[in-house]
């Protein structure tokens, strides 16, 4: 392809050059929609979380080994996978509102019938369902949010929301273990923890209900914005859209996208220690009682998990205002990417309690504040083809589910310690900084991708 003469500047996004009727819109869709957004992200992630509190007296009752428990854990991700870019393209033809609306009654209502699981088939099969019903939801969420907010202020926005995933552990984990330790017999259910399910999956149906008569799938569709607001906000984003990558890209085009691709990796890198921390540190820190001599009650196991997240709903917030102030994005993955990798590998020979929590709240705080700065570095893409590529890469990115959980189970049956599986997730997470530093001798828009001379983004 012919070179241009001169090289063209990258196109300025920040907060400053939005104008005040945009700013305002922003700020109403922050406080309408993010709030809510939040809420339905906590229930889903508590639905598709909750297995690993579960697992406690779960696994006993069942006789499922821990290779079999992370299976199953694990093939959630498989019908995930397979629905996910369908799922996300659906969404972008039909609308936010119908959509999001179908993902949550379905799912919740699987989630709910994981109480009647009676064995290794059972619960494999109720956990691909929940794996297809919720495909899309996350993706989704994503896509929508770039409906809505200048690239200014999406990572900060996403931040907000992905507060959920932290908060459903802080709030998910005292809940759920105490509903599986006083639910023995209530609504006649034998075992706590079918009681738990049962009911944790009940608030998506209802949500999904609220989802389908109050959101609004575009800013065309609020009425609590004024026409001018409408106008603004729409018109600023159509012209991001329209300087960056000047033309709706189309499915196929997400789909074999390189920086697609190698998103893609990094996601899967990143998920996979974080995922395995998610269905098995309830049964490292139950494992405390045996390493160092301590005991437990069930909800004292809870609160104890909880407290990871509480640290790291906070340095996500503010990682993600200071990766959107300085308009930085590559390093503000992989810093914390480096830095979690470390963590978790010398969480593991640690001798009390005390530091190997200290060691697993570090890690997780990198591997949250990392989320909200890796969904903006650029695609290039619009249109169908960013629901296309957005859902591709959390797809393949949450395949890591699917291995993590078996692979750290296995690991864990064949060696009797978690240790082998941590160092896999350590390796992955400082893989993954490896990728997010090549985006920085990338170009950030269409038109710079054609300047051999531009200056790599920052």
């Amino acid at each position: 392809m012919e070179q241009p003469q001169t090289a063209q500047p990258a196109v300025d996004t920040s907060a400053d050059t939005l104008s005040a009727v945009t700013l305002s819109a922003v700020r109403k869709a922050t406080i309408r929609l993010v709030p809510f957004l939040i809420l339905l992200y906590l229930i889903n992630y508590l639905d598709r979380a909750n297995v690993g509190y579960a697992a406690l007296t779960m696994n006993a009752d069942l006789g499922l080994s821990t290779a079999a428990y992370g299976l199953g854990a694990g093939l959630f991700f498989i019908g995930y996978f397979f629905f996910e870019v369908p799922s996300n393209i659906i969404l972008h033809r039909v609308g936010a509102r119908i959509w999001i609306a179908r993902i949550m009654v379905t799912w919740g209502i699987v989630a709910s019938s994981t109480a009647f699981i009676q064995g290794e088939v059972s619960f494999y099969i109720v956990r691909v369902l929940l794996g297809i019903a919720e495909a899309g939801f996350f993706p989704g969420i994503v896509l929508y949010l770039t409906y809505w907010f200048p690239r200014a202020k999406r990572a900060n926005v996403l931040a907000l929301v992905l507060l959920a995933v932290p908060l459903s552990s802080v709030v998910g984990g005292p809940v759920s273990t105490l509903l599986i330790q006083n639910g023995d017999g209530a609504l006649g259910f034998a075992e706590g923890w079918r009681f738990m399910y049962f009911v944790e999956g009940l608030p998506a149906v209802l949500l999904g209900i609220v989802v389908l008569i109050v959101l609004p799938s575009k800013p065309r569709d609020a009425k609590w914005l004024t026409p001018e607001e409408r106008t603004a906000l729409e018109t600023t984003i159509s012209e991001e859209d329209r300087r960056e990558v000047r033309a709706e890209t189309s499915v196929w085009a997400g789909l074999a996208s390189p920086r697609v691709l190698a998103l893609s990796i990094a996601y899967f890198a990143l998920s996979f220690g974080f995922i395995a921390l998610g269905f098995f540190l309830p049964q490292v820190v139950s494992g405390f009682q045996e390493d160092f001599g301590v005991t437990y009650s069930l909800f004292e196991i809870g609160v104890i998990t909880a407290i990871p997240f509480a640290f790291a709903s906070v340095i996500m917030i503010l990682w993600a205002r200071h990766s959107d102030k300085t308009g930085e994005r590559a390093l503000h993955v992989a810093i914390p990417a480096f830095v979690g990798a470390a963590a978790i590998a010398v969480a593991l020979y640690m001798n009390s309690p005390l530091t190997v929590m200290v060691c697993v709240t570090l890690f997780t705080m990198c591997a949250f504040a990392v989320f909200a700065p890796l969904w903006q570095l650029p695609l290039l893409l619009t249109g169908a083809g960013a629901a296309a590529g957005i859902a591709l890469i959390n797809s393949l990115g949450n395949l890591s589910g699917f291995a993590s959980g078996y692979l750290v189970g296995w690991l864990e049956d064949l060696t009797g310690s978690f240790r082998p599986g941590m160092w896999v997730g350590a390796g992955f997470m400082a893989l993954a900084g490896v990728i997010a530093l090549s985006f920085r001798r990338l170009p950030v828009t269409a038109e710079t991708a054609r300047q051999p001379e531009t200056e790599p983004a920052a």
